[in-house]
């Protein structure tokens, strides 16, 4: 059998490998080696290694790197003992391919111990651009490291050939978060707010907003932007909370001051891909920089208020309205965002990444 080793470090990437982790257990053929790491063994991040558990999933290796900080230094550090522990592991498992899926600090320090080791890699989301994050160094060093390339458009099917990859290695099979949105059976709304312990009215904004880790010090500014933008609606609002990037932690910290004392307000360290599609199904508007505004969003066809730069470049659904840090122009965007003209011109549209059987021709092709 071909022993195959999925790598994983945050909630979104775990949630998005999912499919392909099920069809690894289930296919004769091979051996699914579950590596998890990153945030999925913090308590301050949700301890999400408990999801994991609780999926079934036989878990071959937990390997522990962040530190109790979110500086620059803090970051490398983590890198540091990723290197270390990723090398012990991949020693022990012996791996014949490892699946490692966009464009983490973790998943670049489990290419360069892969690459070193001579395991060949598989790599989804290669190809794409997010300009105001280092993840794009990340992601394009990880592409030029492995061996199979699994791209979400053709697009990026065809960066990652201009990059100098054999083309016959290089292929589009879409996102899988499309494909998580045709696959899981989604909350009913009553459900859902049992679950939440949160009354959801006819208007809901779900928050997701990571640093832009290229610019220095702009989380706290940007994010009061968007706080004082949010305030001029009546809208319930979901937050979930930043990842362990630079300055992740003073968005969390905000969160938490802002959803203090309202009623309105509700923020998670980790939803959970149930849940958070489920909240995704049920509202006015995705707000933020998450690549789920970009990527699973127009699934729904919800409109999506992408803020600041850390999504810039990547291919765009016409739900997508792009809008600076600043509270007028975020103000702005979400006005157009919830205007019926805007909701019946994006109701016929196509979501660029896929038709959602991502996972059966990655596993397919392995």
């Amino acid at each position: 059998m071909k022993k195959v080793c999925v790598v994983t470090g945050t909630r979104a990437e775990y949630g998005l490998l999912y499919p392909v982790l099920k069809k690894i257990n289930n296919d004769s053929e091979l051996s699914l080696q579950l590596v998890v790491t990153g945030t999925h063994l913090s308590p301050e991040f949700g301890y999400t290694i408990s999801e994991i558990e609780k999926d079934g999933f036989n878990i071959s290796s937990k390997i522990e790197i962040l530190l109790s900080s979110d500086t620059s230094v803090g970051v490398c550090k983590s890198m540091g003992l990723a290197n270390i522990s990723f090398s012990e592991t991949f020693d022990r498992l012996k791996p014949d391919i490892v699946i490692l899926l966009g464009d983490r600090f973790e998943a670049f320090c489990a290419a360069s111990v892969a690459t070193v080791c001579n395991i060949p890699i598989a790599h989804l989301h290669g190809g794409e651009t997010t300009e105001g994050a280092f993840d794009e160094a990340f992601r394009h060093s990880i592409t030029k490291m492995s061996y199979l390339h699994f791209t979400s458009t053709e697009a990026y099917r065809k960066r990652v050939i201009q990059l100098g990859e054999d083309p016959k290695r290089v292929f589009n099979v879409g996102a899988l978060g499309v494909e998580n949105i045709k696959r899981i059976k989604l909350l009913d709304k009553e459900s859902l707010e049992k679950k939440l312990d949160f009354n959801l009215n006819d208007k809901l904004f779900l928050i997701t907003f990571h640093p832009t880790t290229l610019e220095k010090n702009t989380s706290k500014n940007q994010f009061s932007e968007i706080l004082k933008a949010l305030d001029n609606f009546n809208a319930k609002l979901i937050f979930t909370k930043a990842n362990s990037d630079k300055d992740g932690r003073i968005i969390n910290y905000m969160i938490d001051e802002y959803v203090k004392n309202r009623n309105n307000a509700i923020a998670f360290k980790s939803m959970g891909i149930l849940n958070y599609l489920s909240a995704m199904k049920y509202s006015s508007l995705v707000i933020g920089n998450s690549s789920s505004g970009i990527i699973e969003a127009p699934s729904f066809k919800i409109p999506t208020i992408n803020i600041g730069d850390r999504q810039r470049g990547r291919i765009q659904a016409e739900s997508v309205i792009n809008s600076k840090p600043l509270y007028h122009d975020i103000r702005l965007a979400i006005e157009r965002g919830i205007s019926k003209e805007f909701n019946n011109y994006i109701k016929d549209m196509t979501n660029p990444y896929g038709n959602g059987n991502t996972s059966q021709k990655v596993i397919d092709i392995i």
